[in-house]
């Protein structure tokens, strides 16, 4: 495990703006893992306890980064690697709004994002192989993905159209920012 400082890295990162930093421009050294993880109901875990200060998981949200598969808190001095059981962001609230290209989904986040459906936000649903659940997800940032939280899919579901599918069949779709998304095959 690094040495790293959690404390010292959050005075650091003490938020003079709400934005993103520009991680994909940064290219720190790797210092090692930390004992973090993100588990998937979105709860951040630091040595084992939750972090209790929704203002500190939105900071080190904001500096997270994925490479091959693997996630990292990352600054432009120092890269150490924490664990996701799932994958990193959680989306808890969908709104509706008309814009300038017909229906769009609104989409918030544990973590305060507000990511839009749409060519740069691909909303995607897999099966889950062990149990055949849908797992939906939408894309944040970076290539990172977002799981969509049980109630924010039943919403979507409500919203969907059966569209015959190509492989014959209909499936269940929705549309943000004039693009197409299927829910599932009926």
């Amino acid at each position: 495990m690094s040495t790293f400082d959690l404390d010292k890295l959050s005075r650091q990162l003490e938020p003079k703006s709400q934005g993103i930093p520009p991680l994909d421009k940064w290219n720190p050294e790797f210092c090692g893992d930390m004992d973090m993880r993100i588990a998937r109901d979105g709860t951040w875990f630091h040595e084992g306890s939750p972090i209790k200060r929704k203002a500190m998981v939105k900071m080190f949200s904001r500096i997270l980064w994925q490479e091959n598969g693997a996630y990292f808190l990352k600054t432009p001095v120092e890269k150490v690697g924490i664990l996701v059981d799932d994958l990193p962001f959680l989306l808890i609230g969908l709104e509706v709004v008309e814009g300038e290209y017909g229906s769009e989904l609104h989409f918030t986040s544990s973590t305060d994002d507000n990511i839009v459906a749409g060519p740069d936000h691909a909303l995607v649903v897999t099966e889950n192989s062990t149990t055949g659940e849908p797992e939906p997800s939408l894309e944040i940032r970076f290539g990172m993905f977002g799981r969509l939280h049980r109630n924010v899919f039943y919403q979507l579901v409500e919203l969907g159209m059966a569209e015959p599918c190509a492989e014959g069949g209909e499936e269940l779709v929705v549309y943000s920012r004039g693009k197409r998304f299927s829910l599932g095959r009926l």
